[in-house]
């Protein structure tokens, strides 16, 4: 390949963030379809139970402060999807409803850069309900230099000092995705480490995707006194780096930091509880001998979140920062009391000790990759144990209906009775996007097999509802025989001429047809 137009540039400034940028701006919530970019792990229901049980947990230490009268602002940054965010919701108020307990109120505020994805939010059907409660409410915010919440719903704009509680903040796979600096540490020296980019020919002509793609970088550094002087901000990590690393690339967050620190002054008491999830390392260890970054792609692009400079920052200004005492596989999921004597938050703290460092969603998800290559081999228990510890997940049970259909026959009254009870709250909480499933058909053709002739019929109408140009025949004949087997007979008659109308030769729909001219 040809590369031309060789340009030098800050690791923070180069033109990577810009077609990132333009990438999400430009797909908005199409960017996440059938997983382009990954969301499941950091948007299932298992992960949004645990945050709820960490918000609820701050919600009762603000409670037992006896600051119950004001708001509790929830801000989600790069809320993408807005999975999260409803999974988040419809817990949290389950517990607040279960609880009985007198809490502040609160308020989660989704926010992202593409204005698409808002306004994609403002009318998704599952956030209705929220949005007329006046538990939910959108902004456009640009993390790297936005201030204020502009807010879409109530119309509001919150503003340095406004507010009366300590914010909340949820930022899953956020400081990987926005701009970092690059340093080097040498002979205990800093310096950056600035990029020279290569764009491929024609690369005006290149979708961003493409473009990330066939970029090309290299690295070349350059002394940075500046970030060993004393007036220095971030001087006391710095000074870490320098002592105990060697040869090393350090990904730091500078913007992501900021970012924090502006959020913070929302509030009149300053101070934020931070719940994350990232590729994301705390542990000064995992930046010894580091090489440069490679660009992880995904349609956008995600680096390594260095988690042990924000935890080092606002450690050093009284904050308390809980991660996993063990090694993560596949995100880190942390939890930062920023909060005058974060000590006396003992619900909050309980509640990461509970879900996430006795068994969190790194676990969850690596025990998930795990039964995925084994589900042919699972029984009809093993399925719903764990479909239950997902929260009962759409796209588990997506994956396994194959599995479960073959189960079925040898199957007693309490499992299928399991099985209806976990596809009504399967679909009681499902966030639709656009996937490659029909989750209604799949869940009515299961229902058909356990004989539960009302429930399949009502998913599989649904079914014929939503997708009439791409209607499958066996459908027809499926809801013929439910409504068969209910005394539906003129429903029942219906449904077998909509089956012959695709398949006339179908003998099974000919031969209903003739009972019914029989009879």
């Amino acid at each position: 390949m040809a590369f031309n137009n060789k340009q030098r540039y800050r690791f923070s400034e180069a033109p990577i963030w810009n077609i990132q940028r333009k990438y999400y701006e430009e797909e908005g919530t199409k960017a996440w379809n059938n997983d382009q970019v990954p969301q499941y792990i950091t948007s299932n229901p298992m992960i949004a139970t645990s945050y709820a049980e960490m918000i609820f947990g701050f919600l009762q230490d603000r409670a037992n402060k006896e600051y119950s009268s004001e708001p509790v602002m929830i801000v989600e940054l790069g809320a993408g999807t807005g999975r999260l965010a409803f999974h988040v919701l419809s817990e949290l108020c389950q517990l607040r409803d279960y609880a009985g307990t007198s809490l502040p109120s609160f308020r989660y505020i989704m926010t992202d850069l593409a204005i698409n994805n808002v306004l994609a939010w403002r009318e998704h059907p599952a956030l209705q309900s929220f949005i007329v409660e006046g538990l939910l409410d959108f902004a456009q915010f640009d993390a790297v230099h936005d201030m204020d919440l502009n807010l879409v719903v109530s119309g509001t704009t919150i503003s340095e000092g406004d507010l009366k509680q300590p914010l909340i903040i949820v930022a899953n796979y956020f400081f990987d995705s926005i701009p970092q600096e690059l340093i080097y540490v040498g002979d205990g020296r800093i310096y950056e480490a600035d990029v020279f980019v290569e764009y491929p020919e024609h690369h005006g002509s290149l979708k961003p995707s493409d473009l990330l793609d066939q970029i090309s970088l290299h690295y070349e550094h350059r002394r940075a006194p500046e970030y060993e002087q004393e007036t220095y901000p971030y001087r006391s990590v710095i000074a870490v780096y320098q002592e105990q690393l060697e040869d090393s690339h350090i990904l730091f967050p500078v913007a992501g930091i900021t970012c924090l620190e502006r959020l913070n002054r929302l509030s009149q008491v300053a101070g934020f509880l931070l719940i994350t999830a990232d590729k994301g390392d705390h542990l000064l260890d995992k930046w010894k001998f580091a090489e440069p970054p490679e660009l992880i792609l995904h349609g956008s692009f995600s680096l390594t979140a260095n988690y042990h400079a924000i935890q080092h920052v606002f450690e050093r200004r009284g904050a308390m920062a809980l991660f996993p005492p063990h090694h993560y596989q596949n995100i880190n999921v942390g939890c930062i009391l920023n909060m005058d004597r974060p000590m006396d938050y003992f619900n909050t703290r309980l509640a990461y000790r509970r879900c996430i460092k006795r068994f969190g969603p790194d676990e969850f998800f690596s025990l998930k990759i795990g039964v995925d290559r084994n589900l042919d081999n699972m029984g009809l228990q093993q399925f719903l144990s764990f479909w239950r510890l997902g929260g009962y997940d759409a796209e588990f049970f997506i994956q396994s209906t194959k599995r479960i259909s073959s189960l079925l026959l040898d199957a007693n009254d309490d499992e299928r009775q399991d099985i209806l009870r976990g596809i009504q709250l399967m679909w009681s909480s499902h966030y639709v996007m656009k996937q490659r499933y029909d989750l209604a058909l799949d869940a009515g053709l299961i229902l058909f097999e356990s004989g539960m002739y009302e429930d399949s019929k009502r998913f599989l109408e649904i079914s014929i509802h939503q997708e009439q140009d791409e209607i499958v025949s066996t459908v027809f004949y499926c809801l013929a025989i439910c409504c068969f087997e209910l005394g539906l007979d003129e429903d029942a008659l219906r449904y077998v001429r909509k089956l012959l109308e695709l398949e006339p030769d179908h003998e099974e729909a000919l031969a209903l047809l003739n009972n019914f001219e029989l009879s």
